[in-house]
C-alpha cells in the first residue's frame, strides 16, 4: 500500500520514530521534519536511517511539496497553518493509529478501544490483563506507551513466524490520536468520562468531546459513562450500547453498584459479579474503571464474567494513586499521572484519610473552580508549585491554608512537616508536568526520592 510512495512524517517524537519505521520497512520513500532544532530522538533516528532527510526548525510548505501522504504525530495539532493548508489541497494527513487502523482492517483479531480525560491507562490495563489471564493472545498499544506501529511490527512478524494472529488488540487513544484516525473498526470502545483537559488546542470542552467521540466511527458496541452527560450525548441509536455507572443499573445490559448488608458490589443488570472490597485498587473511581471493563469485554463478544477471578492479580499502574512509602503513619502517595483537574478529583474523593495535597504545573488552559470542593472534601492543606499555582491557589481561597513552593523537593519538605500521624501526603498535580519536569514520570521520581529520604532521616 506504501511502497513507493512519498510519505513525510512530522514529529520526530516516540511515534514519529515509530512510523517512520514502519513506513520505510513497508517501502515506502520517507522525509521527517521536526519544528525543534534538535529533537530527542535525532542522533538515535541518523544512525537508524542515515539516509533519509530530515527537516528541522519551523515547518514551511516547502517540505509539503510532492508528498502522497502526511504522517503527522499526535503532539502536533493539525490546525497548524501548513498542515491546513496541505489539507484544503487535497494531501491526505493521517497518524499512525490509521495506518494501523487499515493494516488490521481484515484480520481476524479483535480490537477494543479506550479513551476519555481520566482512568484510560487503567482501564487499558485492566482489560489487556483481563484477556491475557484468560489465555487470549493480547497486545496492549497507544497511548499507554507502546507505539500502535511497534505493535503491529511484532504482530507482523510473528505471523511471518507462524504464530498466527493476535487475539485482542487493546488500544488506549488520546483525543490527538484520534483526530487524525478514520477507519479504526473497534469491536468495542469506551469514552470513559469527559473533564477539561487540552484546552489550549481545542475551542472549548465541545471540539475537545467531539475529537473524543471519534472513537465511534466504526465501532460494534459502545461503553459510555451513564453519569457523563456528554459521554451519553454521544450515544448512536444504530449501536449496541452498554453503560457503566456507581449507580443502580436501569437495563440488563448495565454495569453498576449495589449497596448489600456486606458492601458495594458491582452488577451487571441484576446479576452480582463482585464485591467492591476485592478490587485490589483503591477508590470508588477504580470501581467504575473495573465496571467499564467488564462492558468493554462484553462488548466485544468476551465473557465478562469469566474475567472476574482475575480482577484481584491486577497490579494497577505506576504513578497512579500509587503508595510510596508510610512514616510516623503518615503515607506519601504518588498521583504524578494525575495531569489534569479531573484526574485530581477522583483521587481526592477516594481518599478516606485527611490529605495533604501538593499540586500545580501547567494548567493548558484548565478550569481549576471544580477542584475546590474535592478539596475540601479530604484535604487539609494544599502546597503549590509550578506555573500556575497561582491560578489554583486563586480558586481555594481561604478555605484551607495554601502555600507556594519553589521545588517539589521544598513543597514535599513543608507537607511533611504539617502531617499528623493518619494524615496522607498526596502528590496529585492536577497539571501538565514539562514546564519543570522531563515529563510525569521524572516528576514522580523526584516525588519518591524527596519521601524516601524523610523516611531515612526520620529511621536516623
Amino acid at each position: 500500500m506504501y511502497g513507493n510512495k512519498r510519505v513525510l512524517v512530522l514529529g520526530l517524537g516516540d511515534s514519529g520514530f515509530s512510523a517512520s519505521r514502519w513506513l520505510i520497512s513497508h517501502g515506502a520513500e520517507v522525509t521527517v521534519a521536526d519544528s525543534r532544532e534538535n529533537p530527542p530522538q535525532l542522533a538515535k533516528f541518523r544512525e537508524a536511517f542515515p539516509s533519509v532527510s530530515i527537516h528541522l526548525g519551523p515547518f514551511d510548505d516547502m517540505i509539503f511539496g510532492g508528498v502522497d501522504y502526511v504522517v503527522v504525530s499526535p503532539g502536533i495539532a493539525i490546525a497548524e497553518p501548513c498542515i491546513a493548508r496541505a489539507i484544503a489541497k487535497g494531501i491526505e494527513v493521517i497518524g499512525d493509529v490509521e495506518l494501523f487502523a487499515r493494516s488490521v482492517k481484515h484480520w481476524p483479531s479483535k480490537v477494543i478501544a479506550i479513551t476519555g480525560s481520566n482512568g484510560k491507562s487503567t482501564v487499558t490495563s485492566l482489560v489487556g490483563h483481563l484477556c491475557e489471564s484468560q489465555g487470549l493472545k493480547t497486545v496492549v498499544a497507544g497511548n499507554i506507551g507502546l507505539p500502535v506501529l511497534d505493535a503491529l511490527t511484532m504482530a507482523e512478524e510473528d505471523i511471518a513466524d507462524g504464530e498466527g494472529h493476535p487475539d485482542v488488540f487493546v488500544l488506549e487513544l488520546s483525543s490527538f490520536q484520534l483526530e487524525t484516525t478514520f477507519s479504526l473498526h473497534c469491536h468495542s470502545a469506551a469514552v470513559l468520562n469527559i473533564s477539561e483537559d487540552h484546552l489550549d488546542r481545542y475551542n472549548g470542552m465541545d471540539g475537545y468531546a467531539t475529537a473524543k467521540s471519534r472513537i465511534f466511527q466504526q465501532c460494534d458496541s459502545q461503553v459510555l459513562n451513564k453519569e457523563d452527560w456528554r459521554c451519553l450525548a454521544m450515544q448512536k441509536q444504530t449501536k449496541a450500547c452498554f453503560h457503566f455507572g456507581l449507580g443502580l443499573p436501569e437495563k440488563v445490559t448495565d454495569f453498576g453498584m449495589v449497596e448489600t448488608p456486606s458492601g458495594p458490589w458491582l452488577v451487571k443488570g441484576g446479576d452480582a459479579l463482585m464485591a467492591v472490597s476485592d478490587i485490589p485498587l483503591a477508590g470508588l473511581h477504580n470501581a467504575a474503571n473495573t465496571l467499564a471493563a467488564f462492558a468493554l469485554l462484553e462488548g466485544a463478544g468476551l465473557d465478562a464474567k469469566a474475567a472476574i477471578p482475575h480482577v484481584g492479580s491486577f497490579k494497577g499502574l505506576a504513578h497512579r494513586v500509587e503508595p510510596v512509602v508510610t512514616v510516623n503513619n503518615v503515607t506519601f502517595i504518588d498521583d504524578s499521572k494525575g495531569t489534569n483537574v479531573g484526574a485530581t478529583e477522583a483521587a481526592l474523593k477516594g481518599m478516606t484519610r485527611p490529605v495533604l495535597l501538593i499540586a500545580g504545573g501547567d494548567g493548558k488552559g484548565q478550569d481549576f473552580s471544580p477542584l475546590k470542593a474535592a478539596i475540601l472534601q479530604s484535604g487539609k492543606a494544599v502546597f503549590l508549585i509550578g506555573k500556575d499555582a497561582q491560578a489554583i491557589a486563586d480558586v481555594i481561597g481561604t478555605a484551607l491554608p495554601v502555600s507556594m513552593h519553589s521545588s517539589l523537593e521544598d513543597a514535599v519538605e513543608a507537607a511533611w512537616q504539617a502531617a499528623a500521624a493518619g494524615d496522607v501526603i498526596l502528590l496529585s498535580p492536577a497539571c501538565a508536568s514539562l514546564d519543570m519536569f522531563k515529563n510525569y514520570a521524572h516528576r514522580a521520581e523526584v516525588f519518591i526520592s524527596a519521601a524516601k529520604q524523610i523516611a531515612a532521616r526520620q529511621q536516623g
